[in-house]
């Protein structure tokens, strides 16, 4: 029997090599698809830190979408991705943020995406038109993307595919947190056009996002062991900016409210806290205002007399006036006390009995001081 000669035995080695290595290069590129599709990523037994609070910068140029910020984890444990404006890979695409979410015993990343339409993000209120469900701060028109400014900060000398679209986000859930499911998380599920949005084809984040996020995992001050849950650099105009003009560092949260406290419009350039499902009271819960400005009651637009503003006290006062309507005094128990009133001068002593009440002048002064005689 002939054997096959030396060239073809070479040539069937290098292409089973070959074929060997597409299907190496295959099961390598498995992770990176799920990791656009499944999008679950690194999983940590701790969770993230609340959502801080920022302004959004202004839209540098048209075509930037707004890509809300997010703590990520690495070596040192959390670190703070600034929210920032970035350009879609293509036409009609839109941005789904990444959450964490628990699972298995632990909180697993779900890496964000690009997509024909906005898929479920856990729930999770970044604000500026992500409030939970969707995205309101803009959308396409043809080849061009138009901004709703009533959730995004645009420059309109600048951009002017802009519209005004008032948004009303029932979401009556306030607080900031920022990973879905277990103790504290978000409690939404997917919802049938979330679902459907998960099997559309995918497109994972540009090179722009990646390098941005590995630039804020170099700086140790968007650590959140470092800046606690306060980043000096919450949002910037472009990515991997994080110094100069358009940077935004976290605004200070009052730590002596209660995670709940305030209704806050998160879809307002303003800030990213929670939303508010009364859109009177809006201007009075916006969570880019101090604390001391947030749940104002709707009386407060009138003039306070009571003392230091507090209604209550004025209340307490009302309560301790007398309440018999026959007091001689008739005063009020918080005003200084009266002069004491003018009163008519006694009659003068009388040596007789009461029958000379009846006298002409019994109350009048008697002369020169002494005594009225009979």
């Amino acid at each position: 029997m002939a054997k096959p000669s030396t060239g073809k035995v070479n040539f069937m080695r290098a292409f089973n090599t070959f074929r060997l290595l597409l299907v190496a290069l295959a099961l390598l590129a498995i992770p990176a698809a799920s990791q656009a599709q499944i999008a679950v990523g690194i999983s940590v037994h701790i969770g993230p830190p609340a959502l801080p609070v920022y302004v959004q910068p202004v839209c540098p140029a048209p075509g930037y979408i707004w890509t809300p910020g997010y703590w990520a984890y690495g070596e040192d444990g959390y670190y703070w991705v600034p929210g920032t404006w970035v350009m879609a890979p293509a036409v009609g695409l839109l941005w789904t943020p990444g959450y964490w979410g628990w699972g298995g015993g632990a909180y697993l990343w779900h890496a964000g995406y690009w997509g024909p339409h906005v898929g479920f993000y856990g729930g999770i209120n970044y604000g500026f038109g992500y409030g939970g469900v969707g995205f309101v701060g803009g959308e396409w028109r043809g080849r061009e993307f138009s901004y709703n400014r009533s959730v995004t900060n645009v420059n309109v000398t600048v951009v002017h595919n802009t519209y005004n679209r008032t948004v009303v986000n029932n979401n009556t859930t306030i607080n900031r947190t920022s990973f879905n499911g277990g103790s504290g998380g978000t409690t939404a599920q997917p919802t049938a056009g979330e679902q459907a949005a998960a099997r559309e084809q995918h497109v994972q984040p540009t090179s722009a996002q990646t390098q941005h996020e590995h630039t804020a995992s170099t700086n140790r001050a968007q650590l959140a062991s470092v800046n606690h849950g306060q980043p000096t650099v919450a949002a910037s105009a472009k990515p991997g900016v994080f110094s100069g003009k358009g940077v935004v560092a976290a605004k200070a949260v009052n730590s002596n409210r209660p995670a709940n406290a305030g209704n806050a419009s998160t879809n307002r350039p303003g800030g990213n806290s929670t939303t508010s499902a009364n859109k009177s009271v809006a201007n009075n819960n916006r969570s880019d205002r101090p604390p001391s400005a947030m749940n104002r009651s709707a009386t407060t637009s009138k003039p306070n007399t009571t003392p230091y503003g507090n209604s209550n006290s004025a209340r307490n006062t009302q309560n301790s006036a007398p309440t018999n309507a026959s007091s001689s005094t008739g005063l009020h128990s918080n005003r200084p006390p009266s002069p004491p009133q003018r009163q008519s001068a006694p009659p003068p002593p009388q040596r007789q009995s009461a029958q000379h009440q009846s006298a002409p002048r019994p109350s009048s002064k008697p002369e020169h001081g002494k005594p009225e005689r009979p």
